[in-house]
């Protein structure tokens, strides 16, 4: 028998990072983004739904329940289902910085209720039953470091108060573990902000494979990597296994994603992990195994779908309907080696 969980979702953001501005590509429309989606099909089996970026073109902070209910009938409309929110915190947004001054964090903390409202108007719509909003620190590594004993306690001050919001609305905060993102540069200092923050049951981790593997080989910390280059199996396998077991009781959300290894950035958007194809011949990860390093527990910790992203992809990669089959393939893969049934 197949296993049903996790449902399998695809990233709406790829259509939106780094797009938009001069000089860049423009923004793909979330209509056209759920239509790809849709269209992607491997051994009569599609996408369960999809995970949304509350941003311009594809919503804001700001929209009525008029218009959240206009997304979900769209989204319920192509048999598709809302699963974790991306809350754009970062002061270029609507948020501000977790570490800067009052005004600055009140600025996060607020844009944190608006998703947790938004949120409760997919729920209430019925489109939405599980997936979690996600946040970062929305500062950078650069200015991190110009005080990190005080930025640190900035960002577990913010996300404290950001938690107690969320909770209240009955929803999780997952944390991105983006390494170009303030007090998340390593997994050590991620975990160590999550322990620090310590409300595991509304603040958690949310696991992205390709950011995650720059984790692993000091891509912000070469000092402290444990993998050298020419690396074995063998020596992966343990620094992955010390990585995953310290993140992963926190882990709350996961990301499928490939990676070269390199970093890049598009637009306005921080260069951070490059994320490529799913076959891409310069790929560092078997997306099947990493994912199920994560997996280990997942209904212990109420994951219920895993997302694919594809962040920073090209327009006309994502208007290549192969790719979408193949990344549909290996997400129907990971269900079937590390999946479950309720």
């Amino acid at each position: 028998m197949s296993n049903k969980f996790p449902r399998l979702h695809n990233a709406m953001w790829p259509g939106v990072l780094g797009k938009g501005a001069t000089g860049t590509e423009p923004y793909v429309s979330l209509d056209h983004m759920l239509g790809m989606t849709k269209r992607a099909y491997v051994d009569g089996r599609r996408f369960d739904g999809v995970d949304l970026i509350l941003s311009h073109p594809h919503g804001n902070l700001d929209m009525s329940d008029a218009d959240v209910k206009r997304i979900a009938d769209k989204i319920a409309d192509e048999g598709l289902a809302v699963g974790s929110l991306v809350c754009p915190v970062s002061p270029g947004m609507t948020g501000g910085s977790s570490m800067g001054g009052p005004q600055q964090r009140a600025k996060f903390v607020l844009a944190v209720e608006k998703a947790c409202r938004i949120a409760a108007a997919f729920n209430r719509h019925g489109v939405r039953k599980y997936g979690i909003i996600k946040i970062d620190s929305a500062d950078s590594t650069a200015h991190y470091f110009e005080d990190p004993t005080v930025h640190t306690e900035r960002i577990v001050s913010t996300f404290r108060e950001a938690g107690i919001v969320a909770a209240a609305h009955g929803e999780r905060l997952a944390v991105e573990g983006d390494v170009s993102r303030a007090g998340m540069q390593t997994w050590r200092t991620m975990l160590d902000l999550l322990e620090q923050v310590d409300m595991p049951g509304a603040v958690g981790f949310q696991a992205d494979l390709a950011h995650s593997y720059l984790y692993l080989i000091g891509a912000h910390d070469p000092e402290g990597s444990p993998l050298n280059e020419g690396y074995s199996t063998t020596e992966f396998d343990d620094a992955y296994t010390t990585m995953t077991d310290a993140l992963r009781p926190w882990t709350i959300d996961l990301q499928v994603s490939q990676t070269d290894g390199t970093e890049s950035g598009t637009g306005s958007y921080d260069r951070t992990a490059r994320h490529c194809l799913v076959d891409d011949p310069k790929g560092k990860l078997d997306l099947v195994k990493a994912a199920g390093f994560w997996l280990k527990e997942a209904t212990d910790r109420n994951i219920h779908h895993i997302c694919w992203d594809g962040s920073l992809w090209p327009n006309g990669t994502l208007e290549n309907p192969q790719i979408w089959n193949t990344v549909l393939e290996t997400m129907l893969r990971i269900r079937e080696e590390s999946g479950w049934n309720l």
